[in-house]
């Protein structure tokens, strides 16, 4: 018996069908770049040029005290930035500040989350609750810490203190810092706890109850599953909430006008260009305060692509 051999014939090329491919994905694209080039202008115009405005005003002395007195300074106002040691003791309590209510809010914001993940009645109730202090102003919520909770005379913690016979505290001055910490960690808390419900409620379901059916306990669940699958949603949310809380402005200038190492690197802008009325060395400030912000900005944007891609997000 001769086995038959089947000989299969590769497809053959079409040139014009191809190159009609070509065309319409070429069309495509152009339209897709049209449509987005308005919104593109509109960016650059809002965005870009009050930054190059910005830059050129660093390079310019400028002081509304002398108005007679301007020119072009070259880098002496970037000299002064990092000599005269503001910028530096400024610096630092952005950092303090900035990663201790970061850290807080994740913290909090996952035990909140892995309580929300659990079903019960007035889930959707609760959450909403939740919620409500990242949805208020932030002028508004320091306005309420500042004489609902941390007045010396009236203030709920006060209160409290004087229940157990410790003498009233002026928060406001003597603790600054840590009223500012726990102002942004109460309205950042929110914000975390939606980051990290969503990837608690993106675990599968199966690979737990194949752990539990092996007898692991719910705290090793935790940690060896749980807790791994859940990394790169908080890294999203501390690098999110990173820039967005090196940004504050109003619970410094409301609650602690930045005295007691809580004046932060956009306080200390404000502080140069509207008590100090220095422009050229403000737009010095906001350019260094810019670069540090667009270097946490990248490595959160690497972050958030890198999480889309793993979910098969293109």
């Amino acid at each position: 018996m001769s086995a038959s051999t089947t000989v299969t014939t590769p497809p053959i090329a079409n040139p014009d069908r191809e190159a009609s491919l070509r065309v319409r994905s070429r069309r495509e694209a152009t339209i897709s770049r049209a449509l987005v080039l308005p919104a593109l202008i509109v960016a650059v115009l809002l965005t870009q040029i009050p930054f190059l405005i910005t830059i050129y005003y660093s390079f310019q002395r400028w002081n509304l005290l002398k108005p007679a007195d301007v020119g072009f300074a070259g880098i002496d106002n970037y000299v002064t930035l990092f000599t005269k040691g503001d910028f530096f003791s400024s610096l630092w309590a952005t950092v303090v500040i900035t990663g201790s209510s970061v850290v807080l809010s994740v913290v909090f914001g996952l035990l909140i989350a892995l309580l929300l993940d659990r079903k019960f009645h007035g889930q959707g109730f609760a959450r909403t609750l939740l919620i409500t202090p990242f949805l208020m102003m932030p002028a508004a919520a320091a306005l309420i810490w500042k004489w609902s909770l941390f007045d010396a005379n009236s203030g709920i913690f006060n209160w409290l203190l004087s229940i157990v016979g410790i003498d009233p505290v002026a928060w406001n001055t003597d603790y600054p810092a840590l009223t500012i910490i726990c102002v942004l960690t109460w309205q950042y808390t929110p914000f975390m706890m939606l980051i990290l419900l969503a990837g608690l409620q993106g675990q599968s379901q199966d690979v737990l109850e194949a752990a539990q059916v092996d007898g692991a306990g719910p705290l090793r669940i935790f940690r060896a599953l749980t807790l791994p699958h859940l990394r790169q949603y908080i890294e999203l949310s501390v690098l999110l909430g990173a820039i967005f809380m090196l940004q504050v402005f109003d619970p410094v200038h409301i609650m602690t006008k930045g005295t007691g190492g809580s004046k932060t690197l956009p306080y200390l802008l404000y502080e140069r260009a509207f008590i100090g009325l220095n422009v050229g060395e403000a737009a010095a400030y906001g350019v260094v305060t810019v670069i540090l912000t667009i270097i946490v900005a990248s490595v959160a944007l690497r972050t958030l692509f890198r999480i889309f891609s793993q979910q098969g997000i293109k």
